[in-house]
């Protein structure tokens, strides 16, 4: 039989020829599944543009930010709750709430932008516990210039929120995170030191800002190392938080005695301090003591209380591989516990002792908390002081002051009952 004529007899057989059509729609329908694909492909390549945004971005929580802002439609919120302590004491809760994770779309300018939040379910990370996430934007077009314009945006709506505060930073694994809602900026002149000390600081902090050239001429490392040291309460801290402000930056708070704190943690934790901040470490004679003690007055010399060694601060603050443009501040109660090897040039370029209550500085108080009242007021205040408690710390001034907020002449009647 020829070969034509089996063909035909072939495809008159209903059963053949039922089955041949549908092997040939299902190819059809293959090749157009599979067209489609490349053609998206193509597309998405020449006609699309991408951004995607990991979480460890220092723009991730700005773009959270405006993406909120903008996705105000959007019905898949997630949220996030914090709580302000207001200088009062009282507590508020505030809850911020996200686009969750999944897809949302904004119209931005002229576009309409996908933006694609992914949360990693079998990803965290190992210091916080927080799951790795990313958003993708995606947007018609090959103009980058729109991802640009939205990274612009988000910084500027992040700097519009902390404008006239202090933003406190916390190391959180290896970076730094902020802790809490932005502070009020404190005015420097709300702490009053001994006459001439916190001009002569701030004079020094601002004479190391505006001259990073003079360093980089002489080939000295542009950084500056800084002690403040006294009995408690007497204002290192308030002061360094007050200079913070007045400066315009951000302060990055470090304790030593962190147990998960190691030589190469620290190190790469002062390495990547945010810009236009000051680093601060409190009460540093509490995380290692003086190598010249002897052993039985110092049974743990030249060990941390955790896994940084002394060696590892040393290093980190001025070694080969630590970083530049850095403001470093330190405080402690006790110098004689320090090491001299911690304190000496080129570590600490500038010591400061900060202690009791001069009465120069009681006057100032006195004049500060009760601007209407009679300067010799001041005066008065400050000799009666001094003459019932010779040694007096500021936040104890203070503490007797806040008893007496509208009364001056009870502040000053009595002024016994400081110590009480």
């Amino acid at each position: 039989m020829p070969l034509s004529d089996l063909l035909d007899s072939l495809l008159d057989n209903p059963i053949f020829g039922a089955g041949f059509g549908l092997v040939g729609v299902g190819t059809a329908l293959a090749l157009a599944r599979k067209g489609a694909q490349v053609g998206m492909i193509v597309f998405r390549r020449n006609y699309m543009i991408t951004l995607e945004v990991p979480s460890r971005d220092k723009s991730y929580h700005w773009l959270l930010s405006w993406i909120t802002k903008h996705a105000r439609h959007t019905q898949h919120l997630s949220v996030e709750t914090s709580y302000l302590a207001h200088e009062s004491g009282r507590v508020h809760t505030q809850f911020d709430f996200h686009p969750s994770p999944g897809n949302h779309i904004i119209w931005y300018g002229t576009k309409w932008i996908r933006v694609e939040r992914t949360r990693e379910k079998q990803m965290v990370d190992l210091h916080t516990g927080v799951p790795w996430e990313s958003v993708t934007f995606t947007a018609l077009g090959r103009d980058r210039q729109i991802f640009f314009n939205i990274l612009q945006e988000a910084r500027e709506l992040a700097l519009k929120q902390e404008e006239g505060r202090t933003v406190m930073y916390t190391a959180m694994g290896g970076e730094w995170r902020p802790f809490g809602f932005p502070r009020r900026r404190r005015p420097l002149n709300s702490v009053v030191l001994e006459s001439g000390v916190a001009e002569r600081i701030v004079d020094d902090v601002k004479e190391f800002i505006g001259n990073p050239k003079w360093y980089t001429d002489r080939g000295i490392p542009y950084r500056r190392g800084y002690l403040l040291y006294g009995p408690p309460g007497c204002g290192k801290s308030s002061f360094i938080t007050a200079l913070a402000g007045e400066l315009g930056y951000s302060i990055c708070l470090m304790s030593l005695s962190d147990r998960s704190l190691s030589d190469d943690r620290l190190n790469h934790l002062l390495s990547v301090a945010p810009q236009q901040s000051i680093i601060l470490l409190e009460d540093v004679d509490a995380a290692f003591v003086n190598r010249e003690l002897l052993p039985t007055e110092n049974p743990v010399a030249y060990q941390g209380m955790g896994r940084l060694t002394f060696s590892g601060l040393l290093n980190s603050l001025d070694g080969v591989a630590s970083s530049e443009a850095r403001i470093v501040f330190m405080t402690t109660n006790f110098i004689d516990r320090l090491d001299p090897a911690l304190i000496r040039p080129g570590r600490v370029d500038l010591k400061q002792y900060v202690g009791h209550c001069t009465h120069w500085q009681l006057a100032q108080m006195f004049r500060r908390f009760y601007p209407t009242a009679p300067s010799p007021d001041g005066d008065q205040f400050a000799s009666s002081a001094l003459a019932s408690l010779p040694e007096m710390s500021a936040a104890q001034v203070q503490g007797h002051f806040m008893l007496y907020k509208m009364d001056p002449a009870g502040a000053i009647c009595n002024v016994d009952k400081i110590n009480g």
